[in-house]
């Protein structure tokens, strides 16, 4: 019996990055059954145009409603940041994005008062966390800088490659002589780059991880809406993607902490 609380969480990305969004979820929510759709064939997002990323937005929503979810997670900032209007206008179930949770996140740990995001250009040139930031708290500083090679550096897996560590050092000089104390990795596929990325800021900043803040959040609607899964059984976990990429399996597995399962290919 598919009643409402039995139903999937469905959760979408660009590609793989959305996995750390899964992980914490399966963490937090041990019980809830998750649907996760990765683009693969089409990443990365963040370099291409508002109305590509509006088109592509609204046919994973399309693909994960017709799977009839409970709850639609988008793990991609750049689709947060560009498509909630379209996600929203065609979803009947609620809708969690990455941008809030790590908006509020950040608010939570600044002492200074100075943040810096880091993200896709699309998702920068939106003004999205910027905005979020300040709804939150309005004296807040915000620094915000484009790093639009690190996505395909991680789905290529060079997590702590040199190549890696020298492309980052130079993407973060600006925002490091700002001074703050709080960098929000605003791209699901960052917090692979964490420990390479405290390295770079050094220990005094805080790097927000959204994955972490969304699971919370997801959580707490669950609750509140009464719609968590009683049923007892072990959950089902199922990946739809849009390509198999070289490796897939391998870095599918490390963003995830742990076996791939059931993987199938669709195409929308």
């Amino acid at each position: 019996m598919n009643s409402k609380t039995n139903r999937a969480i469905g959760v979408f990305d660009s590609g793989i990055g959305g996995l750390t969004v899964v992980r914490s979820l399966m963490e937090r929510l041990p019980f809830e059954n998750i649907i996760y759709f990765g683009d693969s064939a089409r990443v990365p997002y963040g370099i291409k145009s508002v109305d590509t990323i509006n088109r592509y937005a609204a046919q994973i929503t399309d693909f994960l409603i017709k799977k009839e979810v409970k709850l639609l997670i988008v793990a991609c900032n750049t689709m947060a940041a560009v498509a909630h209007q379209t996600i929203a206008d065609l979803s009947p179930v609620p809708i969690l994005e990455v941008i809030d949770a790590s908006a509020r996140m950040a608010i939570q740990n600044t002492k200074n008062k100075s943040i810096g995001v880091i993200g896709t250009p699309a998702t920068i040139n939106s003004n999205a966390y910027t905005r979020a930031i300040h709804l939150l708290k309005k004296d807040v500083k915000v620094f915000s800088q484009a790093c639009p090679l690190f996505v395909p550096l991680v789905e290529e897996g060079w997590f702590d490659h040199q190549a890696t560590k020298l492309i980052a050092q130079e993407y973060l000089k600006p925002v490091i002589a700002e001074k703050i104390d709080t960098l929000v990795l605003g791209c699901t596929h960052y917090p692979l780059l964490k420990p390479l990325l405290q390295d770079i800021m050094g220990k005094g900043v805080n790097l927000i991880d959204s994955a972490e803040a969304m699971a919370d959040i997801a959580a707490n609607l669950i609750d509140e809406q009464k719609i968590s899964n009683k049923n007892g059984l072990p959950p089902d976990y199922v990946f739809y993607v849009s390509d198999v990429p070289y490796r897939f399996q391998t870095i599918g597995e490390r963003f995830l902490g742990r076996t791939l399962g059931h993987v199938e290919l669709v195409s929308l």
